[in-house]
């Protein structure tokens, strides 16, 4: 019988009107990388603050059995004195404070008289970075490092608490593919030091590459446990599981049909808003009716800048160049203006910049085009419900109603209400930036079957993604960006992710 750390054993968790977990059973072996796999809303993130104590022992049905004996979690401060450790998607620490005070936050080194031992806070913090591979200086405030080192962070607070079991909830979500590479790395050195992991990601190519075994969740319930040392388990299995089909192809088919140019960016340059640097150097692209037009670039190419700077001037300064929609010079120096011109922008941030997430669905829906609702200056209510009730519908948002709080749907449902509001306003320009960022494949097959059903309508999409096979499988063509400038132009016909990467990395100066 294998030496399980952890058994979860019929765990139940209700919300009003809602069942999110329902007779859950998990067992962890101990000193090995276990990953928990299922759709957006399948329950693994629930079932992880069960574990952890975020919702606590009385709050949930059933049992949770650590290192052998019952235990009853009344919260984190209980999880953690047992070695319980969970580090969730969105990262807790203090911008403001330094390395070193994050990472004994709560649990600080103290000297003579209960004051802060600066000296040992200090060394202890640097003996734990370079646990990590962390080569920084424990006193750089966190606002200075980029999301990947702030990650390795985190896991340096964990093992400062003695870390026995790590929970990482989507710790890859917002790398790039060497900060990915470098973590998934650090997790086999923890697994060699006897530190169990829970793994929670929609990265199905890293799930197979890492974990030793893997249970499947769907719908609030577990569907099965699978042993990645048969050789047996491969994506494709996986996914059966998850949503309970075969996905024929990760991508749905499309036949190109591209027509007139819509948009075209000429000699575009942006500098940054803050720093005497230029983020986007003179870059020109076009984008045609009926065609996906993707954006390749590393960390800090400029693709998100260059959206955000076309899109109603909303990211930079010194913006210089000209935006020609259907032939047409367009100036669109606000958002209000590039919306009127037919412009919209998706974010790369949902949480933050694309939503508000205490309003329901039916404001958010509404609110980049009131003014089509608007009579003498009010909002039609109703047609307001009528214009949300339509796009739950067409786009099959997953929320017991448009007035359900769109803070508490999965990142699939939330995705498709982005694109709702953005639809809402009837753009000819849809610019799509990582628009599958930290959703399931399940709900990744949807969004890519409602992109290309814009298409088909005549929209010109601009899809921004660092996921190579997903501008492979969705694009008609795809630019390439590095250092802010565009370095390549390639047909999807004679791409490939090699090709892409040698433009991505391609040296500005040799792009001239």
């Amino acid at each position: 019988m294998a030496d399980n750390i952890l058994e979860m054993r019929s765990i139940t968790k209700t919300f009003p009107g809602v069942a999110a977990l329902s007779d859950v059973s998990l067992a962890v072996a101990r000193g090995q990388i276990h990953a928990i796999c299922g759709e957006n809303g399948a329950g693994k993130s629930t079932l992880m603050k069960v574990l952890s104590g975020v919702y606590p022992a009385g709050s949930y049905g059933g049992e949770i059995v650590f290192d052998g004996e019952p235990v009853h979690f009344r919260g984190i401060r209980d999880s953690e004195a047992r070695g319980v450790v969970i580090i969730h998607q969105e990262l807790a620490l203090v911008p403001q404070l330094s390395i070193a005070e994050n990472i004994f936050l709560g649990n600080e080194r103290r000297g003579a008289g209960g004051l802060i031992d600066w000296n040992r806070t200090n060394a202890e913090a640097a003996t734990l970075l370079e646990s990590v591979g962390l080569r920084e200086n424990p006193v750089t405030p966190i606002v200075q490092l980029g999301v990947g080192k702030q990650q390795l962070v985190e896991i340096a607070k964990a093992l400062s608490k003695r870390v026995r079991l790590l929970i990482l909830d989507e710790p890859t979500a917002a790398l790039n593919d060497v900060d990915s590479a470098h973590l998934l790395e650090l997790l086999r050195r923890l697994r060699e030091q006897g530190i169990t992991c829970i793994l929670i990601s929609h990265k199905l190519n890293e799930i197979t590459a890492i974990a030793d075994s893997i249970t499947v969740l769907r719908d609030g319930r577990t569907v099965e446990r699978l042993d990645t040392g048969s050789g047996e388990v491969t994506q494709e299995r996986i996914i059966r599981g998850m949503v309970g089909r075969d996905l024929d192809s990760f991508y749905p088919s499309r036949l190109p049909s591209p027509g007139e140019e819509v948009l075209r960016i000429e000699d575009w340059t942006v500098r940054h808003p803050n720093r005497d640097r230029t983020v986007v150097d003179r870059a020109s692209l076009h984008v045609r009716a009926g065609e996906v037009v993707g954006i390749a670039g590393l960390m800090g190419a400029g693709r998100t800048e260059l959206a955000m700077s076309v899109f109603g001037r909303s990211y930079g300064r010194d913006i210089t160049g000209r935006l020609y929609l259907r032939g047409r010079e367009i100036r669109a120096r606000t958002v209000a203006e590039a919306i009127s011109h037919g412009i919209a922008y998706a974010t790369e941030d949902r949480k933050r910049f694309g939503l508000n997430l205490i309003d329901d669905v039916r404001r958010n829906i509404s609110a980049a085009g009131l003014r089509k609702l608007a009579r003498l200056g009010w909002v039609h209510g109703n047609e307001e419900i009528k214009v949300a009730e339509a796009s739950r519908r067409d786009l099959d948002i997953r929320a017991p109603s448009v007035m359900a709080v769109v803070g508490k749907l999965s990142g699939g449902n939330q995705q498709k209400v982005v694109l709702s509001k953005w639809l809402f306003t009837d753009p000819d320009v849809l610019i799509l930036d990582e628009p599958t960022r930290g959703i399931d494949v399940g709900a990744k097959y949807e969004i890519y079957t409602i992109v290309n059903r814009l298409v088909a309508e005549g929209k010109a999409i601009v899809l921004i993604s660092s996921e190579l096979p997903e501008l492979l499988g969705m694009c008609d063509r795809i630019y390439t960006l590095s250092g802010g400038r565009i370095t390549g132009e390639l047909p999807v016909g004679e791409a490939t992710q090699e090709k892409l990467m040698a433009l991505m990395a391609k040296d500005r100066e040799t792009a001239r």
